[in-house]
């Protein structure tokens, strides 16, 4: 199955771009954790704002509580299409690495999706 390509972009033929369902599924995760609250009109609590602390100062307690926090947002963003198995958030020195492992609810499929912000 094809699903249009998250952000929205044009192909080599001009026409909209399309994506297979592995891409499709780190689009969701990454829509979701770089998303701000707030920032999506009616949706105001969609999103967990994982951008905005990539600025917040790095130490273990904010890895943890951003753990908590990022598989929370999953659950209740995507929990109908993704079983969210863990959330694994690093943060050493200016970097923040996230790693989401999940299972697809319709084909029991497992996977997993990696991100990595540095500060600035």
């Amino acid at each position: 199955m094809k699903h249009v390509f998250a952000p929205l972009r044009m192909d080599g033929r001009g026409r909209t771009a399309l994506t297979d369902h592995d891409h499709h599924v780190r689009d969701l995760i990454e829509q979701v954790l770089f998303t701000s609250p707030g920032e999506r009109v009616m949706r105001a609590d969609f999103g967990a704002g994982l951008e905005q602390m990539v600025f917040a100062p790095n130490s273990t307690a904010l890895a943890a509580t951003t753990q908590v926090t990022l598989e929370a947002q999953l659950n209740e963003a995507l929990g109908q299409l993704l079983e969210i198995a863990g959330v694994a958030v690093a943060a050493e020195d200016a970097v923040l690495r996230v790693e989401v492992r999940y299972r697809i609810r319709v084909t029991g499929q497992a996977g997993a999706a990696s991100f990595t912000r540095t500060r600035p």
